[in-house]
């Protein structure tokens, strides 16, 4: 089975309903999970449509994601699934959310997909296939000057707890670079990464269905995903420092080496290796 086939026609099926689906503007049909993180019944149909054509191909495979499993299986053939990258903004109507989508075989990363849902943009990427946007191959940025790098993130909007260290990191990445944007989907902060908008991206409390698709996409274009220490990224890792080369390196220097945030789920222990 080609598994990077499948996971783009699951992607594409989810992205097509979340095109045609109407909002739910009326808050009181949002489910509050947690502070400030949204579920909707659209993320569940979403999700369910994903399964439903995954495991129709590959039934002896097992999915993770948010709301189908708290711990990511190293073992056997895994999809690790995000219905919806950017929930609040596609409930705002903010048009930078996504489909993600990666296979992982006994571990490593095999395939992975990342769809823009409002523009219908694709971005793929095998093991040693190289990343794509739709039939451009994409590459990371060349720039090596931080001065004139641009920069994405994310903020820990769901643990104000850690706030105040993450602002402390914004100012220091702020102070020498040409502009920090927070688009509010790291999987498409990933994407663009991968393909040369973003020269470096770095966020904490990330999950693996938040980062696989994206790390896959970004190691195939050239660049290099670590955690805060330098240290090959993990599903245990839920702090993400990616880029071109040497971005990447001067991002490690600027943020320090203190290590990650505690992940948000136990359980998983093991590496997505390459």
């Amino acid at each position: 089975m080609d598994l990077l086939h499948l996971a783009r026609t699951a992607a594409e099926a989810a992205g097509a309903y979340l095109r045609g689906v109407e909002r739910p503007a009326d808050p009181a049909r949002w489910t509050l999970k947690g502070s400030r993180d949204f579920v909707t019944e659209v993320d569940r149909t979403a999700e369910a449509i994903i399964t439903e054509i995954l495991l129709a191909a590959e039934p002896a495979s097992r999915i993770v994601g948010e709301e189908l499993s708290p711990a990511v299986v190293t073992e056997g053939l895994v999809w690790i699934v995000d219905p919806l990258d950017g929930t609040t903004n596609f409930l705002h109507d903010v048009s930078s959310y996504a489909v993600s989508i990666a296979a992982a075989l006994d571990g490593v990363l095999e395939a992975g997909v990342v769809l823009q849902v409002p523009r219908n943009e694709l971005y793929t990427a095998s093991r040693g296939g190289g990343a794509w946007q739709d039939d451009r191959r994409l590459s990371v940025s060349t720039i090596s000057d931080p001065d004139f790098a641009l920069l994405g993130t994310g903020f820990p909007f769901k643990d104000t707890s850690q706030l105040e260290e993450y602002l402390t990191q914004f100012r220091r990445v702020a102070a020498r670079t040409s502009g920090i944007r927070r688009p509010g989907a790291a999987a498409l902060d990933l994407a663009d990464v991968a393909a040369g908008r973003f020269d470096g991206f770095w966020e904490q409390r990330l999950s693996a269905w938040d980062i696989a698709a994206g790390v896959l996409l970004i190691r195939e274009a050239g660049g290099v995903v670590t955690d805060l220490a330098g240290r090959q990224i993990g599903v245990e890792h839920t702090a993400v420092v990616a880029g071109n080369p040497a971005i990447h390196r001067w991002l490690l220097e600027v943020l320090g080496s203190g290590g990650t945030s505690p992940p948000r789920h136990e359980g998983a222990r093991r590496t997505i290796s390459e």
